[in-house]
């Protein structure tokens, strides 16, 4: 449910939260990044010229997964040697967060989660490490390095103003994923599984070319 609307600090034009523990929006018309304290709202930055899209999600996108109905509030943008990539920050019709990552049409959905034990730094990650959570044992397969690009609406916390950042991508035998964000200290761990797109039950889909 939409909660109430603020003000943009800067042009002024109303602000209405999707998500109610959002930390941080965009202002649709002037994008000026806001962060937001109680009830005020403050500006922070600007979003950056953005990629041509490329995905059929977008802002507002509607779909299924675990059984429960969400809907696309927000996303961060990255490019890594391969193209770009989006996490886009969904929230499901019980208020819960879920990253869904999509990436040169391969999707993954992810939730953050809190290690029982602190994860290794990232100068000492490398391919082969192994770990595990919840009960699953993963593989660290990749280190990779991204270059932050931007952000869209509603994010459960305060993300801008970054660069280059580390990556650790975590496998299991199964759909089972994983991946450490070095883009916190300390470092963020985020746990789901690959997803096939059609699964998603996706609507209020980007009109792109092929789709």
């Amino acid at each position: 449910m939409s909660q109430p609307k603020s003000t943009c600090p800067n042009c002024g034009a109303p602000i209405e939260f999707q998500f109610s523990s959002a930390v941080q929006t965009t202002c649709p018309y002037c994008q000026s990044i806001l962060v937001r304290h109680d009830v005020d709202l403050k500006k922070v930055g600007q979003v950056a010229d953005l990629p041509p899209e490329v995905s059929p999600i977008q802002l507002l996108t509607e779909g299924i997964y675990g059984n429960k109905a969400f809907r696309v509030v927000g996303r961060i943008i990255y490019q890594y040697e391969q193209g770009y990539w989006n996490e886009w920050h969904c929230v499901t019709n019980t208020g819960e967060s879920l990253w869904l990552s999509d990436a040169m049409a391969e999707y993954a959905v992810t939730r953050m989660v809190k290690p029982q034990t602190a994860l290794p730094p990232q100068e000492q990650v490398r391919p082969g490490q192994r770990f595990s959570w919840q009960g699953v044992t993963y593989e660290l397969t990749s280190v990779n390095r991204a270059h932050y690009l931007g952000v869209q609406g509603e994010l459960p916390f305060e993300y801008w103003d970054k660069r280059d950042l580390i990556f650790a991508d975590l496998k299991t035998e199964g759909v089972k994923f994983g991946t450490i964000d070095y883009s916190e200290e300390p470092p963020l761990l985020f746990l789901g599984e690959h997803v096939e797109f059609d699964t998603l039950r996706l609507k209020n889909l980007r009109e792109l070319e092929g789709w």
